[in-house]
């Protein structure tokens, strides 16, 4: 059934297979959004590592209304990341059953209004493309504390820096010619085929969104957004339907 597939990936207790498959919705909406945004407001608004660099770049150079907006784009971020840590441990407390929809239907609605009113922005208008820049920045700080806390630090979304990573020193692993050395004297070098296949779906995920993202974004626009927003809601309501 849809519901319970749908519900089953914020569930708890987690297994590794919901960990992979809200890690691939996710991912893809990462990719969706930060390429499809590029084309919207001519921004990354994942790539927090850049979003430093540019700040000191416009420091150096004067642009210190471009720095303001690269250093509002970082506290997004982090406040998106804090808000997800203090909704997810308040929802603990109260004891709520279903920690994650709260979060997830919260980013759900932010991707809505950035699709709905998106539109509305002009792009000459420094203040209003800021705006949006700082919004999706905050929404990819809450989603990737939201996987972070999901899949206990296993599986991040918004960005491919680490999971190229361990998928290169898995790849590196998979390559190595052990030894023929006595077994007592050497130790087996060996990789890990699941992890291997997990990273390369989170970063074939990313890809896809990216190009889904890019090109409905070029043809159709902020609406483009509209449908990632639905997806998100569908998981975060399903574990509430499904008990109804």
């Amino acid at each position: 059934m849809p519901i319970r597939f749908l519900s089953q990936m914020t569930a708890i207790p987690r297994t590794e297979q919901a960990n992979l498959h809200i890690g691939i919705v996710l991912t893809f909406v990462a990719g969706a959004l930060n390429a499809g945004g590029f084309l919207a407001i001519g921004q990354y608004t994942s790539h927090i590592t850049g979003l430093v660099s540019s700040f000191a770049d416009h420091i150096v150079l004067r642009n210190f209304e471009l720095a303001g907006i690269a250093a509002l784009s970082w506290v997004a971020f982090a406040s998106g990341a804090a808000t997800t840590a203090l909704l997810v441990n308040f929802l603990r407390q109260i004891d709520i059953r279903n920690l994650y929809a709260i979060p997830l239907l919260t980013e759900a609605v932010l991707i809505l209004l950035f699709g709905a009113f998106g539109g509305t922005l002009k792009q000459h208008e420094l203040a209003d493309v800021s705006l949006a820049v700082i919004t999706l920045c905050f929404t990819m700080g809450l989603q990737n504390a939201l996987i972070t806390k999901i899949s206990r630090a296993e599986i991040r979304t918004t960005h491919l820096t680490g999971l190229t990573t361990d998928l290169g020193i898995e790849i590196g692993k998979l390559l190595y010619l052990n030894s023929d050395r006595p077994r007592h004297k050497r130790v087996a070098v060996l990789a890990n085929l699941k992890k291997l296949r997990i990273h390369a779906s989170l970063i074939a995920s990313f890809i896809v969104g990216g190009i889904a993202g890019a090109f409905s974004f070029n043809y159709a626009g902020f609406i483009s957004a509209v449908p990632l927003s639905f997806v998100l809601a569908a998981i975060a309501i399903a574990p509430f339907l499904r008990r109804l």
